[in-house]
């Protein structure tokens, strides 16, 4: 409540709060838009515009943190919100599926943008140690809840309007965000230690690439990438077309792995007072394989019902959850402070590289290869990662030795060096 007590975060995380469930209420949506113009090829044409997503999240996240520090970030942060409210405003007018690809384009660019502008804005107005460490945490939370509570909030909105009139309240949301962040004082950026804009984009990667216990962290966002692409991607068509539901059945299905993410979530503190981060972490790539092994035994052997889909659904949400939620404190106990935006923007990222393979593969081998096919492969990739992040990370490392880089540990005052050993 301390860290909600200072005015300008609260109504910055007001506003990323916000703008995360519009994008999540999009992606629902769209998947509605892309079944009604492609009908069994939804899964194509929603893969492809995933793929596009990651295109550029990949490109534009990195260059996004590394020019931050040279733009007027208040304005910045408000045309990117009023750039997505016009994007989704126009999307239930579109009648091509090349319309979808355009608008997709300009409205993840601008989502691209914000998050690494919104995490460099945190430790200028969030100045406390432990203030800024509850303050990554807190974004953290609400880029998982928002997985959960975005598939319910349409399932209920759809049972009472059309997928167009979702549209317009996202829309609504972008635009309240726009004004929050105008409400907002942020402080001109701080120059970053990088000379190079090149230097800074790639210090978080570097950071990533020599430290073990993030290698493994890049297995498993293979992991989540590819059990979640089943989900995000194959259940519109999965729902409609094999189990004969309604647009409702579509969100109250995604909703049923958001319930997983949840009973992890409530489960996952005391957990993590008992085991360490790379336990919990590997675990939950454990409960993804197993997700997706079941997914492949429901439609190989022809169990598609409605509890069976629901359950395997809600046992990837579990894993989803067990992977993503302890990230963050993982991510901070392996850099100094000054790194920790650089190491964050580089995760932002790199998770999306993973998603970058899997999405097509969902997509359009899921449309070309049937169910079978597609998510064997998909299951093959997790198992691929579960054992990757097991290599990658040594057990010692997950019971807390910092390993940042020399140099930010050299440039730390001793307080500080304290916090980091307590962070780990």
């Amino acid at each position: 409540m301390r860290l909600f007590a200072v005015r300008d975060y609260r109504r910055l995380f007001a506003a990323q709060v916000i703008a995360l469930f519009g994008t999540g209420l999009t992606t629902v949506a769209l998947g509605l838009v892309a079944y009604d113009l492609a009908g069994p090829r939804a899964a194509m044409v929603l893969g492809t515009a995933l793929t596009i997503k990651m295109v550029l999240y990949v490109v534009i996240a990195p260059l996004a943190a590394a020019y931050v520090d040279r733009l007027p970030r208040r304005t910045f942060l408000t045309l990117l919100d009023v750039i997505r409210g016009a994007v989704v405003l126009a999307l239930p007018l579109v009648t091509e599926v090349w319309h979808i690809y355009v608008l997709i384009a300009l409205l993840q660019a601008a989502s691209a943008a914000f998050t690494p502008t919104f995490q460099a804005v945190i430790p200028d107005i969030v100045t406390d140690e432990s203030d800024y460490t509850r303050a990554l945490s807190a974004s953290q939370v609400a880029s998982t809840m928002e997985s959960l509570l975005s598939p319910v909030l349409a399932a209920v909105a759809l049972t009472f309007m059309s997928f167009d009139r979702l549209f317009l309240g996202t829309s609504a949301g972008f635009l309240a965000s726009a004004l929050l962040v105008l409400s907002t004082r942020i402080p001109d950026a701080r120059p970053s230690t990088h000379t190079r804009a090149w230097d800074k984009a790639a210090a978080g990667v570097r950071t990533f690439l020599r430290t073990p216990r993030l290698r493994g962290v890049l297995a498993l966002n293979l992991v989540v990438a590819a059990a979640g692409s089943i989900v995000v991607v194959n259940t519109v068509n999965y729902v409609r077309d094999e189990l004969g539901g309604t647009q409702s059945d579509v969100a109250w299905m995604l909703a049923a792995s958001g319930t997983g993410t949840l009973l992890a979530a409530l489960a996952l503190p005391r957990a993590l007072d008992r085991m360490s981060a790379r336990t919990v972490m590997t675990s939950g790539a454990g409960v993804l394989v197993g997700g997706t092994a079941a997914a492949v035994t429901l439609v190989a052997a022809g169990l598609t019902t409605w509890t069976g889909t629901a359950l395997v659904w809600t046992v990837i949400g579990v894993g989803m959850a067990m992977v993503i939620t302890p990230t963050g404190k993982v991510l901070r106990s392996a850099a100094g402070r000054n790194a920790i935006p650089e190491v964050f923007a580089a995760q932002f990222s790199l998770s999306h590289l993973a998603w970058l393979i899997t999405y097509p593969i969902a997509g359009w081998l899921g449309t070309t290869g049937g169910y079978v096919l597609t998510w064997s492969v998909l299951a093959a990739l997790a198992a691929t990662g579960a054992v990757g992040a097991l290599l990658l990370w040594p057990r010692h490392e997950g019971r807390g030795t910092v390993t940042a880089p020399a140099a930010a540990v050299r440039h730390t005052r001793p307080a500080d060096r304290s916090t980091l050993s307590k962070a780990a």
